[in-house]
């Protein structure tokens, strides 16, 4: 995925829902416009995620769903994150004060799983997303890095792929990062059957 900033002015989260709510392409942070701009590859790697949780999902029996599109708007914040793949508990659904009108979540306890695969702007990703998430108590929080974008400081020198996983421990996110072969371990989903080298090569 490429992003990039569109000049538009400040815009407000009302503005955003009126004029790109069902457009996927465009997510705003801080009163900017994001174009996301999906590539096919990204597209894929978030495809074999949404399947592989959706399985895990039915044979667990839960209440649980993804949803065709969603926005996760933190309280206080001129923002709607779009992310590629989260997974909700419909039971919760009812505290949410938007979502019987607009597909927009607004508190982490609707959220049992949120995934981001990177793109260009891996800042937002490791970085803002990391910490408005954990603000949120999202209990748990992917980063997809097929391509091995993210700067040094995440992902190491060598900046192969990887798949990090965040969980929510005492309020904080503690990561645990997976490459090659490994099985990712999910709090979420302990039996799920899915390795970091699977989620890599539906990028290629």
């Amino acid at each position: 995925m490429v992003s990039a900033t569109i000049n538009t002015g400040s815009l407000n989260f009302e503005a955003f829902i009126a004029d790109y709510l069902d457009d996927v392409r465009y997510e705003l942070i801080d009163g900017e416009l994001i174009d996301l701009e999906p590539t096919g590859l990204h597209e894929q790697v978030a495809g074999l995620i949404n399947r592989k949780l959706n399985v895990a999902i039915e044979l667990l029996n839960l209440p649980w769903f993804i949803p065709m599109k969603c926005l996760i708007k933190p309280l206080g914040q001129n923002t709607a994150f779009r992310p590629d793949v989260v997974i909700l508990d419909q039971t919760a659904l009812a505290n949410e004060p938007l979502w019987k009108t607009e597909p927009v979540i607004t508190l982490g306890k609707s959220v049992k799983l949120v995934v981001e695969v990177v793109s260009t702007n891996w800042q937002n990703d490791y970085a803002r997303k990391v910490e408005d998430y954990e603000t949120l108590g999202i209990p748990e929080y992917w980063i997809a890095d097929y391509l091995g974008l993210g700067g040094k400081r995440y992902i190491g020198l060598f900046k192969q792929p990887v798949v990090t996983i965040y969980q929510l421990v005492n309020g904080t996110y503690q990561g645990q990062q997976f490459r090659g072969k490994e099985r990712l371990i999910s709090p979420t989903f302990p039996d799920l059957n899915l390795t970091a080298e699977q989620i890599f090569a539906a990028g290629r």
